[in-house]
């Protein structure tokens, strides 16, 4: 019978290919990894890991497509187990990009906290992409996404609509550049700052950056809006960012330019097709569509 914690271990270190990388992740000793390792081929009786350097043998690659289908079916069994028993205590995974999470998740989650004090919340801040793929192997329990499309194997839920607008001086003046055939001096071209983190939003707002009709444009990217709000507050350029964003931002001298033009998308969450959600995770979602009922409300841009 084979040992899932030596599975585990095996799938671990074919992903990183490195003994010390593993267990560093695993929270184990290399000694001991190397331990799993060496029991799981004495079980299976054939040699699974060439160490250097470090390939998966023939048997290797056999056995991880097994083990990996797996530990996914068994985690997704764990999964809905603990919603049918209506889960008290453990731990509930959640995927999200950085904007979501700090402007849309950070009241739930404290609401969720005083009323789940035994629920651990784990949160991994990552693009949309990803966090699809953290739900489809039942690493997150739920992810919250912009501009998914429906996919095997989730399910996906809108939220609400998202509209651009543009936050920073200059774009008017730009715009009758334009207008007159106006070429912007060599040296003075307009920079829009885009959201570079999540590759989504870049192929949404990429596709609509000529309906601004600007003589002449640069890109540069920064790695949150909260970045993209504070450089165009500096002076240094337009920033395109969801309007949801800017609601909670205090003392903001720039221009706020709605962007009607550019593509409506969706933000919403995404959970496992037939997936089993517990009374947690859907209170969860109920403070989520509050959070977001009340951030419309308080953004004359929405």
């Amino acid at each position: 019978m084979l040992d899932l914690n030596w599975l585990n271990t095996f799938v671990t270190l074919s992903r990183l290919e490195h003994f010390g990388k593993t267990a560093s992740e695993l929270h184990m000793t290399q000694p001991n990894v190397s331990l799993h390792i060496k029991q799981l081929e004495q079980a299976t009786r054939v040699k699974l890991v060439e160490r250097n350097p470090f390939r998966l043998t023939q048997a290797g690659e056999r056995l991880l497509q097994s083990a990996q289908s797996t530990l996914q079916e068994l985690q997704i069994c764990q999964s809905d187990l603990n919603a049918i028993n209506d889960l008290s205590q453990g731990t509930l995974s959640i995927a999200a990009s950085d904007i979501i999470s700090r402007l849309l998740l950070i009241k739930p989650f404290q609401s969720f906290k005083h009323e789940f004090p035994g629920i651990d919340l784990s949160l991994f801040n990552t693009t949309s992409t990803q966090a699809a793929e953290l739900v489809k192997s039942a690493k997150a329990d739920l992810g919250f996404v912009i501009a998914q499309k429906e996919s095997q194997p989730l399910h996906f839920t809108e939220l609400r609509q998202i509209r651009w607008c543009a936050f920073g001086n200059g774009l008017s003046e730009w715009q009758q550049q334009a207008k007159e055939g106006k070429i912007t001096p060599s040296g003075e071209e307009p920079t829009l700052i885009l959201l570079g983190h999540d590759t989504r939003t870049r192929d949404l707002i990429d596709l609509a950056l000529p309906s601004l009709h600007l003589p002449k444009y640069r890109v540069m990217e920064v790695g949150s809006v909260d970045a993209q709000i504070d450089w165009a507050e500096a002076g240094f350029g337009i920033a395109i960012v969801p309007a949801f964003s800017l609601h909670p931002k205090l003392n903001l001298k720039s221009t706020i330019t709605p962007l009607p033009d550019f593509p409506t998308t969706s933000l919403g969450y995404i959970v496992r097709q037939n997936q089993v959600l517990s009374r947690a995770i859907k209170q969860l979602l109920h403070w989520v569509s509050e959070e977001i009922a009340n951030s419309q409300h308080a953004n004359p841009a929405k």
